[in-house]
């Protein structure tokens, strides 16, 4: 049987202009969907949860890997795309430019980090922690753009915006076996990785 690996988005943040984006937080519906899942069964036979350097990324991680009992894995390079050049940028003026991101993947827009860069980056990390981690179930907690890129990987397709996981603000999932498989399903919400609450 395939083991699964899955790559679930951390889920609402508090937006917060005056701080770095890496360190922004869950916001408390971000919190309470994290410990809906956390509690949940569907996770039993995981063995690995890997997470992105974020503080959003590792308080959504840090549950789901105490609820397991496993060793929580932090991995830089995990990190969403490079968008420091600008900084945190307003609703309308932030899709224009993630719009240009995806459509561009060869092109640095405003500086930041291209797609095709973040994406050889992202399904590199990847790749080396599958290596490490043969047996088992992996969840990797990441992010919206890195995510897609490695769902456009997986699925043999061009980089495009089409594949991403749609609005919501996140906390949605993926699943896949390994990196020379296709996606066993498409982005979805979080919810859908939850069971039977714990007793």
């Amino acid at each position: 049987m395939h083991r699964r690996v899955l790559y679930p988005t951390h889920p609402q943040v508090l937006v917060d202009p005056a701080k770095e984006i890496r360190d922004w937080s869950l916001s408390d519906l971000g919190q309470r969907r994290v410990i809906t899942l956390a509690n949940s069964i569907a996770l039993d036979r995981a063995t690995a949860v890997i997470s992105s350097t974020e503080t959003k990324a590792i308080e959504t991680a840090r549950p789901l890997a105490d609820a397991l009992s496993c060793e929580l894995e932090v991995r830089e390079l995990m990190h969403e795309n490079d968008r420091s050049s600008t900084g945190f940028l307003p609703s309308k003026e932030f899709k224009n430019v993630a719009d240009q991101f995806f459509a561009y993947p060869e092109t640095s827009v405003r500086g930041w980090e291209t797609a095709m860069a973040a994406q050889s980056r992202i399904v590199a990390e990847v790749r080396k922690c599958l290596s490490f981690h043969e047996d088992g179930n992996v969840l990797f907690v990441g992010h919206g753009a890195v995510g897609t890129l490695l769902y456009c990987y997986l699925f043999g397709c061009p980089i495009d915006r089409k594949f991403d996981q749609g609005s919501g603000s996140g906390g949605n999932f993926f699943q896949f076996s390994s990196l020379q498989s296709r996606p066993t399903s498409h982005w979805r919400p979080m919810e859908e990785m939850t069971g039977s609450p714990r007793p």
